[in-house]
């Protein structure tokens, strides 16, 4: 049975709370359990909570309570008008949420969507969520960003640097990395023994030989014979034109991509509404909607709007899947 899931708060003053709300009452009946680390005053009076002190109370509740780690807001919230006066417990409640699960009293992380400038007006040093996590964890610089869904997916060797900068920094050391804790995590929490890697190349056609770039020739094959070296099932590189194909996409378990846009446009194109953001690398499990704070639709407490809950129901789900199948293969290891 997997521990309870920890779901941050998010900013307060978007759609977060109201997702909440209604993924709570989407997954009553269906086993997979979390907890919410936020202000209960954000609910609203007809949503049926309980507050709890600890992560494993959440358990005998859930069927009936959305169990809530009351955690409360400074400032006044108004809903799609965020504070930089919440955000400490904004912060909080992310902080809250790693400590139970490096301490093994709850499965996994899934995180609420925040909106970074408001966090950054507070005086948060951290560019983003993923980064903070990391440094929460002592794993600053070996946070990996991957986005699945059911149809694919795929890690990046850059996140959010310029395009310029990011085929700058390319480097074959950067790319085996990269496809290592890609191959791990498909081992360990996607229960995947023998993983199949597919490294993109990143000019047309793959260079054409050395016709349009020679960053395949220098930089990209010499990766692959590295990883092949070590063991790793690895193909590539692959023209990105065409490897995001359906045809294309059963060759491989997750794609490895060379800069953002490269990995996200195919996963949002296949599924805009259901796509998880995951960070590998770090010593716990986290997900996350793969949206953000949407202020300019949220609504008030008890409200329903025009929000989908459907990639904060996925981020659960694999949330709660990766943590059980974590200790499957961490008892088979042993």
């Amino acid at each position: 049975m997997a521990l309870p899931i920890a779901l941050t708060m998010g900013d307060p003053a978007g759609i977060g709370p109201e997702l909440t709300r209604r993924v709570w009452d989407n997954l009553k009946g269906s086993g997979r359990v979390f907890f919410w680390i936020g202000d209960p005053a954000l609910l609203g009076a007809d949503t049926p909570y309980r507050e709890i002190q600890h992560p494993s109370e959440a358990v005998a509740c859930f069927s009936d309570s959305l169990p809530v780690l009351p955690l409360s807001c400074p400032e006044p919230v108004y809903p799609g008008r965020p504070s930089p006066g919440n955000a400490v417990a904004v912060i909080e409640s992310i902080r809250k949420a790693v400590h139970y699960t490096l301490e093994g009293d709850a499965g996994a992380v899934v995180t609420n969507p925040i909106a970074k400038h408001v966090l950054a007006a507070s005086g948060f040093p951290h560019p983003g969520h993923t980064e903070f996590l990391a440094a929460l964890c002592g794993a600053s610089g070996q946070e990996i960003m991957m986005l699945a869904c059911p149809e694919l997916k795929v890690t990046l060797t850059s996140i959010h640097i310029p395009l310029k900068k990011a085929i700058d920094t390319l480097s074959v050391e950067r790319i085996v990395a990269v496809t290592r804790v890609t191959a791990a995590a498909l081992r360990r929490d996607f229960g995947l023994s023998q993983p199949r890697l597919a490294i993109a190349g990143l000019n047309p056609h793959a260079g054409e030989n050395g016709m349009m770039g020679d960053e395949e020739k220098r930089i990209i094959r010499p990766a692959v014979e590295a990883l092949r070296r070590e063991g790793i099932n690895v193909i590539g590189p692959m023209p990105p034109d065409t490897m995001f194909s359906a045809a294309a996409r059963p060759r491989y378990d997750a794609a490895v991509c060379l800069y953002h846009d490269q990995g996200l446009i195919p996963v949002k194109t296949l599924d805009m509404a259901g796509g998880v953001n995951v960070t590998l690398g770090l010593p716990i499990i986290r997900t996350s909607p793969d949206h953000g704070t949407a202020f300019d639709i949220a609504v008030g407490p008890g409200e329903t709007g025009q929000a989908s809950i459907s990639s904060l129901l996925s981020a659960l789900a694999m949330a709660h899947d990766m943590a059980l199948q974590r200790v499957v293969t961490d008892a088979q290891n042993l």
